[in-house]
């Protein structure tokens, strides 16, 4: 075989005959596999990437457990990857990335339509034909030498009508291991995908080349059901199924489809009846997103019976059922999570979803028993500590000179079958009914607790706006607000004011069946800048005051911006804290809210004519409902 053949330059190359053999085992294993399908619109594009790129080998991921070991062994051998201690996280692997690319690079993201108008103000933009000439230049050869991984994967269930394939090509042996996490991949995908050649699929290259940050893109070709990503190894800019499928190219396919991908996570809430509904909710980034997936009942709803089922912390695919209702599936299979500050306390089940079969990327080891540690995970940093950047340093003496031993976005990818809370319907093809959106930012003033959108426009027009304000000068200026409609600022597809008609169409297409749409704010602050809700678990209280108004069991209170709660319907028994205002966190500044819709006016003027009338019309009405 031809590995065989090489195996004396592998142990010239690794320099003994444990990382050789490991190498060649799966050398011979991948030559075995030829081709996966007969597609010829699949062979033809790869044989078009392979021309560009020229890689010395290609190998089909065929998504077996015996060619994933296979490639661990080879990471570890080659040094891509760590291995961690097996007693303590079985399956679970240690990556470092270059230090110069250790986050998504929104500047370098690039969404290319036929016309700027189609990006739209807030995306980055290059014709199509200019940033393919550009890039193809940077790809030419950028293989040589490395292997070309083929990755077919599904977002969502194989099977599933809600689902879509895409397939990934790659020199990197971390993205197919965190794609085997991520996504559904292998041989039953091409099946799904069958030999039609007019069968849709996502075209994604990847390339890390020399991890340049100066010729680093990630490029987004709707159009084409393309994207390139070159010059990057970490998981968001590569990982290709996940943002950039899964909300860029799937928002696009959703415009044109009539379907909606969402920024979103997916929960179950059951009451002690065991009847289960669920909420789709959109955060901006620091404002709670994954724990609320993961929510725990404080005791007292835990007691009544009680429970939360995770469906998805990310990423919300949204079509409309046969019987006219709105589902969501998650078209992820794992968790791409932030791992500092995560812990037993803020969240116990995401903790727990990291303990096996897990990547770890960036976090510091723990080189006493070979594990993993994080700033939040425990007040004990390691004494004999390697630091995410490789310098083995005392973890105490290195954090009390202001050193982060775990980059502040180093990541866990956890296969979401670990969650304790997973849902049983996280496998649903048909997925499951939404009976409320939630939209939520960080606002110190401006937003109550909770209130209910009037209808379907209006709460678009409040997902439309809905923001969060700096909490530290490093960040700039405290206290300054910046919007993220939808919390999809970063990921929209095309023109954001054309998705704000998106939606607009598609609540009038569910008419009396569309869900109701609330906002909530856990981080309304008192005169002496306190947090006046206590947050985390007691959250609950606020989505069991939003189930109960879709069913129709509590009354609320008409106010300028929508409905509010009636104090006395959200249930605060049980509260460690009996000094919550309630009634403090439902008020409404109109001086606030006036200065709020002044720089919503700004806002909305970058869209120019493509604003959608209703919004303009939302807005007046706030405004002169405030000025009464």
């Amino acid at each position: 075989m031809r590995g065989q053949q090489r195996f004396p330059l592998q142990i010239r190359r690794y320099g003994n005959y444990e990382a050789a053999e490991a190498l060649s085992r799966s050398q011979e294993m991948y030559w075995r596999i030829f081709t996966m399908t007969e597609n010829k619109t699949v062979l033809a594009w790869l044989e078009e990437m392979k021309a560009m790129c020229q890689p010395d080998n290609v190998v089909w991921i065929d998504g077996s457990e015996e060619q994933l070991e296979a490639l661990r062994a080879e990471a570890v051998a080659t040094g891509e990857m760590i291995k961690l201690n097996q007693e303590k996280l079985p399956g679970c692997y240690y990556h470092r990335t270059a230090e110069n690319d250790v986050a998504r690079v929104e500047d370098r993201t690039f969404i290319c339509t036929p016309t700027e108008e189609e990006a739209g103000p807030i995306n980055n933009w290059m014709a199509p034909d200019e940033m393919y000439a550009k890039l193809k230049k940077l790809y030419t050869g950028s293989m040589k030498g490395r292997t070309m991984y083929v990755i077919p994967y599904s977002m969502g269930p194989i099977g599933s009508p809600f689902s879509k394939i895409g397939i990934e090509l790659s020199d990197s042996i971390y993205v197919v291991l965190n794609m085997a996490i991520m996504t559904r991949i292998g041989q039953k995908v091409l099946d799904q995908l069958g030999n039609d050649e007019n069968a849709e699929f996502i075209k994604c290259l990847h390339a890390k080349k020399d991890v340049n940050p100066d010729d680093r893109y990630i490029v987004q070709f709707p159009q084409d059901n393309t994207i390139w990503s070159i010059n990057s190894a970490y998981g968001g800019n590569v990982l290709l199924g996940k943002k950039c499928f899964a909300l860029r190219i799937a928002s696009y396919l959703g415009k044109n489809q009539g379907w909606m991908a969402e920024h979103m996570l997916i929960l179950g809430l059951e009451n002690p009846q065991g009847e289960v509904k669920y909420i789709c909710a959109a955060f901006p980034s620091a404002c709670g997103k994954t724990n609320l997936a993961m929510l725990i009942p404080p005791e007292y709803l835990k007691n009544k019976g009680y429970k939360v089922w995770t469906v998805g912390d990310d990423i919300s695919w949204l079509n409309i059922g046969p019987d006219g209702r709105l589902y969501a599936i998650n078209p992820e299979a794992g968790f791409f999570g932030v791992a500092p500050g995560t812990s037993v306390k803020t969240n116990f089940n995401a903790l727990e979803s990291t303990k096996k079969n897990t990547i770890f990327t960036n976090v510091a080891l723990n080189n006493a028993d070979n594990t993993v540690w994080w700033e939040g995970l425990d007040k004990n940093p390691p004494v004999d500590a390697t630091e995410w950047k490789g310098s083995k340093v005392n973890g105490p003496e290195y954090s009390a000179a202001g050193n982060n031993l775990a980059h502040p976005n180093s990541r866990f990818t956890a296969p979401a079958i670990n969650c304790p809370c997973i849902s049983s319907e996280f496998e649903n093809p048909q997925g499951v009914p939404v009976e409320a959106i939630v939209f939520g930012g960080r606002r110190a003033k401006c937003a109550p607790l909770v209130y209910q959108s009037r209808d379907w426009q209006h709460g678009t027009f409040v997902g439309a706006t809905m923001a969060s304000e700096t909490t530290a000068a490093a960040a700039g200026a405290v206290g300054v607000v910046r919007r993220d409609p939808m919390a999809m600022k970063p990921f929209v597809g095309y023109n954001m004011a054309t998705y704000w008609g998106h939606w607009l169409e598609m609540g009038k297409k569910l008419g009396d069946k569309a869900p109701k749409i609330f906002h909530v704010n856990w981080f309304r602050k008192d005169d002496e800048g306190h947090f006046m809700w206590p947050g985390f678990g007691d959250n609950m209280r606020v989505l069991l005051w939003i189930l109960n108004r879709c069913a129709g069991k509590v009354d609320a209170v008409e106010s300028e911006i929508g409905y509010l709660p009636k104090p006395e319907d959200i249930d605060l028994t049980g509260l460690e804290d009996e000094n919550v205002d309630i009634k403090g966190l439902l008020t409404i500044d109109k001086k606030v809210w006036l200065e709020d819709v002044a720089n919503i006016e700004e806002y909305f003027a970058q869209f120019g004519d493509k604003l959608p009338k209703e919004m303009a019309d939302e807005l007046a009405k706030l405004k002169a409902n405030l000025s009464k």
